[in-house]
């Protein structure tokens, strides 16, 4: 044991925009000794006070990373949310589910290891009509996600789960974060409401819910010190309509029905405007709240911004760019 040393932290996912900041967070705390990043390729900017190594977690080297250093907290960043970040959905699967397999293959093997942190989606609940107002951890999904991104995720939690039973020695701490939102963060979410004509289902109007980056960096920063085991949803406090969010974006909103969004969405995908997948529409659809009352009475942290405020610093984007312009 450490006792009251600084941590040896890995975070996978280091190249892109989430792991690279988290990263870069904790080389930056007192309490963290030293910040090993860890993904295929190196970042475009170098992250400071950080250790890159070019690894890919589907390797069983990073077993060997892992020893060498003593790592004892992985924040596991390296969950990839979209087939074109990825080069094709075969690969994003490949490396979700498949890298996480090994990555926690290697954390079994890593007697120093102390923490695991692993960023996960409300995704994994799924979206419709059955859906309760709000999800609490303990829910079992009413219309369990059945491709993409939360599919991969639920499979990367039961993996998780596994190691927790096999280490329970290893504080694991899992977060299902809402859509991340943020004038500097791209996903699929912020690309559509970039749209400037922003296709919905005709007859429904989705609540959402969104978390800041700051925010979300912020709890996952605090998880590597408290060490504190379980699962908890994570989102900015209040709740928006589809239609809300569309009005401020400022764009036009054409209702389609739902039959015709899909082939709409394709579209927009093979034009590489968007990823817009099956779950997407069903979440633009029937939307998805989440109960945060978990999170906020563990780690005594309720995040800065709400779920309108979160949009508003995303759409602040839009208006530098048009400030330059």
């Amino acid at each position: 044991m450490r006792g009251n040393m600084g941590r040896i932290v890995l975070v996978t996912g280091a190249s892109r925009y989430l792991g690279s900041r988290i990263a870069e967070n904790l080389a930056g705390d007192p309490g963290v000794d030293r910040v090993i990043g860890v993904d295929v390729v190196p970042p475009v900017v170098p992250i400071p006070g950080i250790d890159f190594i070019r690894a890919d977690i589907r390797n069983p080297v990073i077993a060997k990373v892992m020893g060498d250093a003593r790592v004892d907290t992985v924040v596991h960043m390296g969950v990839i949310a979209t087939p074109k970040q990825a080069g094709g959905r075969s690969t994003m699967k490949e490396i979700n589910v498949i890298g996480t397999m090994q990555l926690l293959a290697a954390c079994q093997k890593t007697p120093s290891l102390q923490s695991l942190v692993v960023k996960s989606t409300s995704g994994v609940y799924g979206c419709g009509a059955k859906d309760p107002a709000m999800f609490t951890e303990d829910m079992e999904p009413k219309h369990a996600p059945t491709a993409g991104w939360p599919k991969d995720s639920s499979e990367v939690e039961g993996y998780v789960r596994g190691f927790a039973r096999r280490r329970p020695d290893v504080a694991v701490t899992t977060f299902r974060f809402a859509n991340f939102m943020g004038r500097h963060i791209d996903t699929a979410m912020s690309a559509y409401f970039s749209l400037p004509v922003i296709p919905t289902v005709l007859g429904y109007d989705a609540r959402l819910q969104f978390i800041h980056v700051d925010d979300g960096l912020e709890i996952l920063r605090r998880a590597v010190h408290a060490r504190q085991v379980g699962t908890f949803n994570v989102a900015g406090d209040g709740v928006m309509t589809l239609s809300q969010a569309i009005r401020l974006s400022g764009h036009l909103r054409l209702a389609l029905p739902e039959f015709l969004l899909t082939p709409v969405g394709r579209s927009l995908s093979s034009a590489g405007l968007l990823d817009f997948s099956y779950e997407q529409v069903r979440f633009i659809t029937y939307g998805r709240v989440l109960d945060t009352s978990l999170v906020s009475r563990t780690f005594d942290y309720r995040p800065d911004r709400t779920t309108q405020e979160a949009f508003e610093d995303f759409l602040a984007r839009g208006e530098e760019m048009s400030d330059v312009a």
